[in-house]
């Protein structure tokens, strides 16, 4: 071997420079003008430009998210909108037809005749006419002996009577309708004093 080749391995590795102690993520160098992050140096201004990018970052970030929540809101409101709707208007077109319920009752109601195959016949429309309003989510107010009622109850009359207590529905009148929660038509009764 040649002298040359007889030094030490540790010469002839080439000088490093001295490795600077790790600083946290972020922080500034002691010149101040870069900054070290996860082995890459940036300088003040692609830091300032990161930092501004995140910056928007969260302000879209938070608009999309208000965004979200604001479309969201629109859809449940329209779709109650939208339900609200159709139960109005089925309750509108349901109170049209009440006048024909009104008359069957009395039609039914009218003494005489059991054996007429006339009034059997009226019956059993008016019976049918129950069952399709039954089947349509309509039911009649109970009001007859209960409590008077002002969210359900139109009172027209008065009567003193001493059997029936105190507000108490003497008579009804004419019949009073629901549908789910909504009163179609309140019942016109007589309330005891």
């Amino acid at each position: 071997m040649t002298e040359e080749n007889k030094q030490p391995l540790e010469e002839e590795t080439p000088e490093t420079e001295a490795v600077p102690e790790p600083q946290p993520e972020g922080e500034k160098t002691a010149k101040g003008k870069k900054k070290k992050e996860k082995g890459i140096t940036f300088s003040r201004e692609q830091v300032e430009q990161m930092e501004l990018a995140v910056k928007q970052l969260e302000t879209t970030k938070d608009q999309f998210a208000r965004l979200a929540a604001e479309y969201d809101n629109y859809r449940k409101r329209t779709a109650k909108e939208k339900e609200t709707l159709y139960q109005d208007a089925k309750a509108d077109t349901i109170k049209e037809f009440l006048s024909v319920y009104d008359n069957l009752e009395r039609a039914a109601a009218a003494p005489g005749g059991e054996d007429d195959p006339h009034k059997k016949g009226l019956e059993m429309i008016f019976t049918q006419y129950k069952e399709l309003l039954k089947k349509l989510g309509v039911s009649e107010i109970e009001a007859q002996g209960k409590p008077f009622d002002p969210e359900r109850h139109n009172a027209v009359a008065h009567v003193d009577d001493e059997s029936l207590g105190e507000g108490e529905v003497a008579q009804v009148f004419q019949a009073g309708f629901i549908l789910g929660d909504k009163v179609i038509r309140h019942a016109m009764v007589q309330v005891a004093n």
